[in-house]
C-alpha cells in the first residue's frame, strides 16, 4: 500500500505566516489532486504550546533563525509559530483536510521540538506513526509540504531509515533554504536511499 505525507502546509508556513516558506501555498491545489492516486493520506502538523523551548522568544538576547545547544542536540531558534489553537496553527483553508486518515500531531511537547513525522528531535521519541502505517500494511511513502530542508527532509530520512520505500515530490515541496540547508537536506536524503523527484 501507497501513503501520500503531507508535511505541514498550515497558515504559519504560507505566505503573510509566522514562518512563511517562500510559494507555501502554491503547492496545496496540487497536493489535493495527488490524494486521489494513494492507498492513505496522513497530514502533520505542528502543534507548539506557547513558550515552546524552540522559540526565540524564550532565550533572552536570541536573535530568530540562531541556533543554541538543547539537551538533544543543535536547535534552530524560531520565530513563534504554530501556537496551539492559533489561526497559525490551522492546516490552509484550501487543502482537502477531510481526505486525511490521520493528523500527526508534532511539537507538542515545551522543552523539545520535533521536524519529523516519526521521532522527536531527540531521534528518539516516537510520534506513533511508523505503528500505524506498519499495522495497515503500508510500505509505500510520497511525501509532500513545508519545508523541503527541515520537517519533509527530517521525515524522509527517518522513514528511509526505518525500510520505507520512499519518494520526496521536490516539486511539490518548498523550502526555507538557510545557508544551504536545501543542498544539505537534498544531498542527506540521497544518501538515505530516499528518491528525490
Amino acid at each position: 500500500m501507497h501513503a501520500l505525507i503531507v508535511i505541514d502546509i498550515q497558515n504559519d508556513f504560507c505566505p503573510g505566516g509566522a514562518l512563511a516558506v517562500a510559494g507555501g501555498d502554491q503547492i496545496v491545489q496540487p497536493v489535493n489532486a495527488l490524494m486521489a492516486e494513494v492507498d492513505a493520506v496522513i497530514l502533520t502538523q505542528d502543534w507548539h504550546p506557547a513558550g515552546h523551548s524552540s522559540f526565540a522568544s524564550q532565550h533572552d538576547g536570541a536573535e530568530p533563525f540562531s541556533l543554541t545547544q538543547m539537551p538533544y542536540g543543535p536547535q534552530v531558534l524560531w520565530p513563534d509559530h504554530c501556537v496551539q489553537g492559533s489561526p497559525g496553527a490551522n492546516f490552509h483553508p484550501d487543502l482537502e483536510v477531510d481526505r486525511a486518515d490521520l493528523i500527526i500531531r508534532k511539537g507538542f511537547r515545551p522543552q523539545i521540538d520535533s521536524y519529523s513525522a516519526f521521532f522527536e528531535n531527540d531521534h528518539e521519541t516516537a510520534t506513533g506513526l511508523e505503528g500505524y502505517l506498519r499495522t495497515r500494511g503500508i510500505s509505500r511513502l510520497t511525501m509532500v509540504g513545508l519545508a523541503t530542508d527541515f520537517c519533509v527532509n527530517f521525515s524522509a530520512v527517518d522513514a528511509a531509515k526505518l525500510g520505507f520505500d520512499v519518494t520526496v515530490r521536490t516539486d511539490l515541496c518548498r523550502a526555507i533554504d538557510m545557508d544551504g540547508s536545501l543542498a544539505a537536506a537534498q544531498d542527506g536524503m540521497r544518501a538515505a536511499g530516499v528518491t528525490l523527484t
